[in-house]
This record gives structure tokens, sequence and C-alpha cells, in this order.
């Protein structure tokens, strides 16, 4: 019997900061598949679904003001891999 991955399982790993979102994506996506994923998902060479998230982003979407958080949701769905600074600036943004 051959057991495979599916998106439907996925591990997720909150991260403190940039580079620690680059040193994961990098080392999960050897061998794997980041270019199939969107939103901080990848897959691993074993077929695992990951989600490598910024806990800045969960931050930034939990704001007050729902304009905020629409505008980091927005700059998130164009993403691959989550890029901080990207976030940030459209959370900032008048």
């Amino acid at each position: 019997m051959q057991f495979t991955f599916s998106p439907a399982i996925s591990l997720l790993v909150n991260c403190k900061t940039q580079e620690e979102v680059d040193r994961l994506w990098e080392k999960l996506s050897e061998g794997g598949d980041e270019q199939a994923q969107q939103c901080g998902w990848l897959k691993d060479k074993y077929g695992v679904s990951w989600q490598i998230v910024p806990i800045a982003l969960g931050e930034m979407m939990q704001d007050k003001d729902p304009k905020r958080s629409e505008r980091v949701m927005e700059a998130m769905l164009k993403m691959k891999k989550i890029d901080i600074r990207i976030l940030k600036q459209a959370y900032e943004q008048k």
C-alpha cells in the first residue's frame, strides 16, 4: 500500500522574522514545488504541504481598521513566499 500527501493536510510554521521565512522557504522548497502554491504555501520534496507564515501577518490582519487588513490581504494574495516588508507597506498605506 502506498500513501500520498495532499494539500488537505499542511504543516504551519509561524515565523518571527523575514530571515526565518526566507531560510525555511529555501530549505523546504529544495526538490519540492514552490511554484504551484501561493500565500506562503509550498510543497517539500516528499509532497508535504507547508504554510510558512510570519507572525506579523496575523497581527496586521487583526487590526480594528478593516481597510488596513483588506490591503494586507490583497498584498498577500499576490505573493508566493510572504514578504513582511510589502505587507507592512500595504498596512501603513494612507
